[in-house]
């Protein structure tokens, strides 16, 4: 899965560079989040002066602030299409990478039950969902290092939060124990998830198999063993959604309620008028992104289900392969 693409040769120029390449535009586009940030900031301060102090702003300098604004989204419009047209080529040339590993020992993986699915679907699967996730994990991680800092500044304007009181930085407290909380809570309500899509795509494996058989032998694919192992199938379908059923109950609970903390938090300063416009908008902003960075399993929890069990199906595939090199 990895050695193919990160440990080859010809696949070299594509692989680590485009890592490099990849990780460049993800940061680019947080520095521009960041410039968004403090330009909406300025903007609800100059419109908060306006509405106090009618006649006391000029239109011109409004309208700077705004096209400011506009430039920064659409220069981030244009980062975000360049790098994900080049994102979709190197997905699909580390997708050809296993594809090249797998056929080259394909004589001893065709008698492997499911053996075209693996090359054919999972190869696909794997390397779009990995990069899925590592860039999620990766502008997480850039997001918290540019955002918490801001965060950590505007909290020493709020110093009292409902039910604890007087905290030094409470802003940045409560982003982080919310987040983190509700990571733990949904990986303990999803952890049957990984095992229960591996079973699914083993079912689904079995009929799509006996399928193809019975394209070329009218002696397979009866009607007794097609209905046999579609009944298989929708057993673990149905299973599956009932996990799911609480899963994601769980999880759109958690995020809309999310929606509600920073405001519940900023309560008693806003109240007390310690903050600006400008600065509440920013405050709100800053706490949805670092909740939103600490968040990134929880959002991607479908996907991790999904890499998990294409990650164990592949391994079983490739354990084959040893076994055959060994002897």
């Amino acid at each position: 899965m990895f050695k193919s693409f990160f440990g080859s040769r010809q696949y070299f120029f594509w692989a680590w560079p485009g890592v490099v390449l990849i990780v460049s535009g993800i940061a680019c586009q947080v520095q521009i989040d960041v410039a968004l940030n403090s330009g909406i900031g300025e903007l609800f301060d100059v419109m908060q002066q306006s509405l106090s102090q009618p006649g006391s702003v000029e239109l011109s300098a409004f309208e700077s602030i705004v096209w400011a604004l506009t430039k920064l989204v659409l220069l981030y419009v244009v980062l975000v299409v360049a790098l994900g047209f080049y994102i979709k080529h190197w997905v699909f040339r580390w997708r050809q990478a296993m594809n090249d590993y797998y056929m080259k020992y394909w004589p001893i993986l065709r008698s492997v039950e499911g053996a075209s699915q693996r090359v054919q679907e999972d190869t696909k699967r794997f390397a779009a969902t990995f990069e899925l996730i590592g860039a999620s994990v990766v502008e997480a991680v850039l997001t918290l290092f540019a955002f918490l800092p801001i965060l950590w500044v505007i909290s020493k304007n709020v110093h009292h939060i409902p039910f604890f009181g007087q905290v030094d930085h409470a802003l940045v407290y409560a982003a982080v124990a919310y987040a983190l909380a509700g990571t733990v809570l949904l990986a303990l309500v999803g952890f049957k998830l990984p095992g229960l899509e591996f079973d699914n795509q083993k079912a689904e494996a079995a009929y799509r198999k006996e399928l193809v058989y019975a394209e070329d032998d009218t002696q397979r694919g009866s009607t007794p063993v097609v209905q046999q192992l579609f009944s298989i199938l929708r057993k673990s379908y149905h299973r599956l959604f009932f996990h799911y059923l609480y899963f994601d109950t769980a999880k759109l609970t958690y995020l809309q309620f999310g929606i509600v903390v920073p405001f519940l938090v900023l309560g008693p300063t806003v109240i007390a008028g310690t903050l600006t416009l400008g600065m509440f908008a920013q405050t709100i902003r800053s706490f949805e992104r670092i909740q939103t960075s600490f968040q990134v399993l929880v959002r991607n929890w479908a996907s991790m289900v999904e890499l998990l069990s294409v990650f164990k199906r592949l391994r079983a595939f490739e354990a084959n392969i040893k076994a055959a090199v060994k002897s």
